[in-house]
């Protein structure tokens, strides 16, 4: 979407700093608002530390990296915007009242994409006097390496919104998926919470350890989702009778599976329990220590698989 130059973040944490950095590898303005005032400099070397990884992707052709701002309020980061990527709290109170104080700034064409991780369409909606230029765009953390975004919209949606917001992420390398039928988490978080629950409750049933059963993960069927989904698998499972054949064959199977699966809590022993796994796991490494490894092997896979792509 060549038309789209100005963006403004709002709300600059992990996912709006790495939302910042994508923007500005596009050769996209950005402006940032965010009431920490320390917020500045964390964003500036959050950029720093992702940019080596953007390069690799080779995501940086048109970059400009210094056409970033920070601004002190929401009406001074959004006017003359023509995109806007809102992620402050996951709280409806804080979303309803940014969107009531940027909503008569806003530029006639602008697009307000929210990163809402959990939270409706409709419910956000709510804090609009005319929700025509909201949209839902769920990223993955974090978004300047995960390609996912989610896209929701409805009938309040202004009938252009949809399609310019989907051109606008792909142009900046993003995968995008539309949500037909809008469900808390969406569609990708549910699956996750899916897999977690039953990951947790085989914990806690003493299975296997945390580090065993994320192992399991990543070691497994972690690597073939990286590549295809679970339903694309289980087709080419079969070999020549396909998806028909392999249900023909494991119905009975998934469905004792799926009638054993458990049903935990995060109560107060449940949490001690996974956060002293993690801690064995971690073996002393820092968060951020962790997540910058998490980042070179995210960085990796899609270099090695980018070209795939079709």
């Amino acid at each position: 979407m060549s038309e789209i130059k100005r963006t403004a973040i709002l709300g600059a944490g992990v996912i709006g700093a790495s939302w910042a950095t994508l923007f500005l590898a596009s050769g996209r303005s950005v402006t940032v608002f965010d009431p920490d005032p320390k917020a500045e400099a964390s964003v500036r070397e959050y950029i720093e530390q992702a940019w080596t990884a953007l390069e690799e992707l080779d995501l940086t052709d048109r970059a400009t990296p210094d056409a970033i701002k920070f601004v002190p309020t929401l009406a001074e980061a959004v006017q003359d915007a023509q995109f806007i990527q809102e992620n402050v709290p996951e709280r409806l109170p804080i979303k309803h009242e940014t969107y009531a104080e940027i909503e008569l700034e806003l530029n006639a064409d602008a697009i307000v994409s929210s990163s809402t991780s959990g939270l409706t369409l409709e419910a956000l909606q709510e804090g609009w006097r005319e929700p025509g230029k909201l949209i839902l765009g769920h990223p993955f953390n974090p978004p300047h390496l995960i390609p996912l975004v989610e896209l929701t919209s409805n009938n309040a949606t202004g009938s252009d919104v949809l399609d310019r917001t989907e051109a606008f992420y792909k142009d900046i390398g993003k995968v995008t998926i539309r949500i037909n039928k809008g469900l808390p988490g969406h569609v990708a978080n549910r699956l996750q919470a899916a897999v977690w629950r039953e990951a947790v409750h085989m914990a806690v049933e003493g299975v296997a350890s945390v580090e065993d059963i994320d192992k399991a993960m990543w070691a497994g069927p972690g690597l073939r989702w990286a590549a295809m989904g679970p339903t694309t698998l289980f087709h080419l499972g079969a070999g020549e009778g396909g998806l028909r054949a392999f249900c023909d064959h494991f119905k009975d199977t998934f469905n004792g599976w799926w009638d054993d699966l458990g049903d935990p809590r995060l109560d107060e022993d449940v949490i001690k329990l996974l956060v002293d796994g993690i801690a064995e796991q971690a073996q002393g490494q820092t968060t951020q220590e962790l997540s910058a490894q998490r980042d070179k092997m995210l960085t990796a896979m899609q270099k090695a698989t980018q070209h795939l792509r079709t």
